[in-house]
């Protein structure tokens, strides 16, 4: 089936969940409700950030950017974005979507640890990390020593982290289920809320398996059973536990925080946190990945190019 194909079956899936009744008007000053008397989480929201993960060490005792810091971070950002002469596969300026800097002038998306970095490695999550970067590394012998992204399988994973452009989360929302569209290579992720069990944890997926319920105002969705080739933006393995956290905290705005629990990886869990804004124009182009991408042929045809280069210099030739 065609990227193009999945994403139009994708597409009435999440229409079908979309069918949505009246919007009640506002119950509170910072609150909207569905009909059906839920939080209403429906529309674009962004979670695009100039804030990295983890604190930069030259902050390391500094929580927040000065304003002169944050300004500097934003346009630094926008001179970045700009087209590069000579520069060959970057992409135009008009596709990028950074972000800005955290309103709030925040050092690290991470709050917990204070310090504002990733807690310390197991010694199994150094040696997976080694592995990787190992498997990685030099000339790829296959497809396989490409990362997720590069072969259109998954970009961001569960959570995302941001990064050059498509953050965005299309949430819907039924009674039942909510949804939520992440169009980079395309993932429709459908929350069941009616409290039933996890899939067996012998059945691994690529971006776990999703369960939501409501505490008060905050949609709580815990995503376990990865599999263990799921490459997040930060080191992970299949034991992974996610907790996302997503309250509306007035109308434009969703607070949302994600807890990491694996303790195959790291020593202690650690949680980011992040505003998302509402985007009520932004345009969530189709990410056809597939479609006229040469890069895989390209990146294998090169590699054994070049093998055959050091295999004619090894033989004395030039």
């Amino acid at each position: 089936m065609s990227n193009r194909s999945v994403f139009r079956n994708h597409a009435i899936t999440a229409a079908a969940l979309a069918i949505c009744l009246a919007v009640v008007p506002l119950a509170a000053a910072d609150a909207a409700l569905t009909a059906w008397g839920d939080p209403d989480l429906r529309g674009v929201w962004s979670y695009a950030s100039l804030t990295p993960l983890e604190r930069p060490a030259k902050f390391a005792d500094q929580e927040f950017f000065t304003p002169e810091q944050a300004a500097d971070r934003n346009a630094a950002s926008t001179i970045e974005r700009a087209p590069q002469p000579g520069v060959v596969g970057a992409y135009n300026v008009h596709w990028f979507d950074r972000g800005t800097v955290d309103p709030k002038g925040r050092t690290a998306l991470i709050v917990d640890p204070p310090n504002g970095r990733l807690p310390a490695l197991t010694p199994a999550g150094k040696a997976r990390a080694s592995e990787r970067a190992e498997f990685r590394s030099g000339r790829p012998d296959s497809w396989l020593n490409t990362p997720a992204w590069v072969r259109c399988i998954s970009y961001h994973g569960v959570p995302p982290v941001s990064t050059g452009y498509n953050n965005t989360y299309q949430i819907f929302q039924t009674p039942n289920y909510v949804a939520i569209l992440v169009e980079n290579i395309h993932d429709v992720r459908i929350i069941p809320l009616d409290g039933r069990p996890f899939i067996d944890e012998d059945i691994q997926q690529w971006n776990g398996d999703s369960r939501g319920h409501w505490e008060g105002a905050t949609l709580v969705v815990e995503t376990r059973n990865y599999s263990d080739k799921t490459e997040h933006r930060f080191p992970s393995s299949r034991q992974l536990r996610a907790v996302e956290r997503f309250t509306r905290i007035d109308e434009n705005t969703i607070h949302n925080e994600f807890t990491i629990d694996d303790p195959t990886t790291y020593t202690k869990p650690w949680t980011a946190a992040r505003p998302m804004p509402r985007m009520p124009d932004y345009v969530v182009y189709e990410y056809a990945c597939h479609e006229g991408n040469y890069s895989m042929f390209n990146i294998l045809t090169g590699a054994r190019a070049e093998d055959e280069a050091d295999a004619k210099l090894a033989a004395g030739g030039e």
